[in-house]
């Protein structure tokens, strides 16, 4: 157990992980030259494309260190988005040390500061690695203040290295061979073991990767989840290391995976304590916490004809991916589809690519929100995430929105863009703290609905590209919500109704109804597409009628045979407008929901 390490790599987007992960596996000799590929931990295409990690990996790396000793290496892989921040922490759980990457251009940055402080919480040990030393734009120097004054790490303990060349890379497996702690436990204690993630296989079920504290996991023996209480039936466990590896035996300190007949990831709850059913571990290990949606929007098919399909493909998604919640829903404009749950909109984003993707569907999503509650006069409360199930306003006595803590860094001459932004999403407690020469990190306390829709990209936009963004969730706050209905020809649309801030609904009423008088085609006659609360309306477009020129025919004459023709018209058009019924396209629906500007 001496000769064992379990470590993970933490950084804030795009400052190298995968890089740094390439290089270890390719300095262990872990894949033949000829099979390597660049981010190789990541499976999936869409992760290869953005550059981003979405499913954490693991593998066991040999390492013969400069001591002669032989050491076995556990990489648990993390990804890097604040949405996956479940994730970070289930492979932090199962890490007695960690690499935190610094990127030696753009510095310590939101996510850098938030992953510290998660490993901070379960006592690991840390070793800095400042990456991209290779860049013109690298300032060794300033990177390393701001470890010492933002994360209050030692710089001089900092390894440089730049992964994408593989200089340095010797010193940092040198880093965690020397500075990070081998794993405590007893392989004759009773069994616990942490699941930490898990994948499907289409052949073998479930396959559970676990890092072993106590005890040891044998095939044959039966296990139990402490959490779920169910038992199953060991059938192969193994190292990871890249392709599986099978063993006879994995003992306490060990990372490895666990096959045990499991038909579906929602069998399991990731986090749970595996245990002997036997001779069971008194209790679970401490800081299983369940990944809670945050946000939730409507699925429909675009052809209604796609149902079974988006069923099937759900189902199948679910396999792979825990996170995701789903339930049937239906709307009278977009027929039949389901209401999901998502950690959050980058979430939202992967899932809706990979069913576009692996499955072929086309597919169109409601507009996003959040879970609100509602206390009502008669001392019922409700939570609301679908704005179909907002009670009537005359019943409702409080409402309540979930709030969140955002902490934004950049560069001190954003600073006020930036606070106004923060004000104009209904910031409050806004405070700044400057971290190095140059650098602020401002943070805010506001409701999650308003990051919902361009929050970042405005981010992004306003400071140029160096602003950084994580948050956290905080409370429920009182708040003054009302029910924004969409009519179209006097008739609601059901699938275009939001829950929004009394404050911004004209805002949002007026956005929807100008983006559907640019898609809706025109009819016969006149269409009115109103935003309303209640019955009261906020905001209006109208979409002129398809006119024919009747006064055409008349050259000169007394003006009262075409004020008779106008006349016999517009009765006409009136007519029309009682029985006409309007057609709504598919694209007007998406023209809406893809753009939320500010008026």
């Amino acid at each position: 157990m001496d000769n064992v390490r379990n470590f993970c790599i933490i950084a804030h987007i795009d400052h190298g992980k995968s890089t740094l992960a390439d290089r270890l596996i390719q300095a262990c000799n872990a894949v033949e030259e000829r099979k390597f590929r660049d981010q190789i931990l990541d499976q999936m295409d869409i992760e290869r494309e953005r550059g981003i990690t979405i499913k954490s990996n693991t593998v066991t790396l040999l390492y013969d260190a400069q001591d002669g000793e032989r050491y076995k290496l556990n990489l648990i892989d993390t990804p890097g988005h604040v949405d996956f921040s479940h994730e970070v922490r289930r492979s932090l759980m199962s890490c007695e040390g960690a690499l935190l990457v610094v990127d030696a251009s753009q510095g310590v940055e939101a996510q850098t500061v938030a992953n510290l402080y998660l490993a901070l919480e379960y006592d690991l040990e840390l070793v800095p690695v400042i990456n991209k030393i290779d860049l013109p734009s690298a300032d060794i120097d300033r990177v390393a203040e701001e470890i010492d004054e933002d994360l209050g790490l030692d710089p001089f303990e900092a390894v440089q290295t730049s992964a994408k060349n593989g200089v340095g890379i010797d010193n940092v497996l040198e880093a965690i061979v020397t500075k990070l702690p081998a794993p405590q436990g007893d392989p004759a204690a009773p069994l616990q073991a942490l699941i930490f993630d898990a994948q499907y296989d289409a052949y073998r079920g479930v396959v559970l990767l676990v890092r072993v504290k106590e005890g040891t996991l044998r095939p044959g023996r039966k296990i139990q989840l402490m959490h779920t209480e169910k038992e199953y039936d060991v059938e192969e466990v193994g190292l990871l290391q890249l392709e599986r590896k099978k063993d006879d035996k994995l003992e306490a300190g060990a990372v490895g995976y666990v096959i045990a007949g499991i038909k579906a990831v929602r069998d399991i709850a990731i986090g749970d304590t595996i245990t002997e059913a036997d001779n069971a571990a008194a209790e679970p290990l401490p800081g299983y916490k369940e990944a809670k949606p945050v946000v939730f929007s409507s699925i429909y098919p675009m052809s209604t004809d796609d149902y079974e399909d988006l069923t099937k493909a759900l189902d199948k998604l679910a396999l792979n991916d825990a996170a995701i919640t789903y339930e049937k829903d239906s709307s009278s404009a977009l027929g039949f589809g389901f209401r999901c749950g998502f950690l959050g909109l980058l979430h939202l984003d992967v899932v809706q690519e990979r069913l576009k993707r692996e499955y072929g569907l086309s597919l169109l999503l409601s507009a996003p929100s959040v879970k609100y509650r509602v206390l009502l006069e008669d001392g019922e409360e409700l939570e609301v995430e679908n704005p179909m199930f907002f009670p009537d306003p005359a019943n409702i006595a409080t409402t309540w929105e979930p709030f969140i803590k955002a902490a934004i860094m950049m560069p001190e001459r954003y600073i006020g863009a930036v606070m106004d932004l923060c004000r104009e999403r209904r910031g409050v407690n806004t405070t700044f703290s400057y971290l190095a020469v140059g650098r602020v990190e401002l943070t805010s306390e506001m409701p999650l609905a308003e990051v919902l829709f361009d929050f970042y990209d405005k981010l992004k936009t306003i400071t140029q590209g160096y602003g950084s963004f994580d948050y956290e969730l905080l409370d429920y706050r009182e708040s003054d919500l009302v029910k924004v209905d969409i009519l179209v020809n006097s008739e609601p649309v059901d699938a275009l109704a939001q829950l929004v801030h009394r404050d911004k609904a004209r805002q949002r009423a007026l956005h929807y109804c100008e983006k559907l008088a640019e898609t809706i085609p025109k009819q016969q006659f006149k269409i009115a597409i109103q935003g309303a609360i209640g019955g009261k309306i906020i905001a209006r477009s109208t979409i002129g009628a398809f006119r024919k020129d009747v006064t055409a025919k008349c050259y000169g004459g007394d003006i009262t045979r075409k004020r008779k023709l106008l006349e016999k018209q517009r009765e006409g058009k009136k007519r029309m407008k009682m029985v006409g019924a309007v057609e709504i396209p598919q694209a007007a629906f998406v023209a809406v929901l893809k753009s939320e500007t500010d008026k």
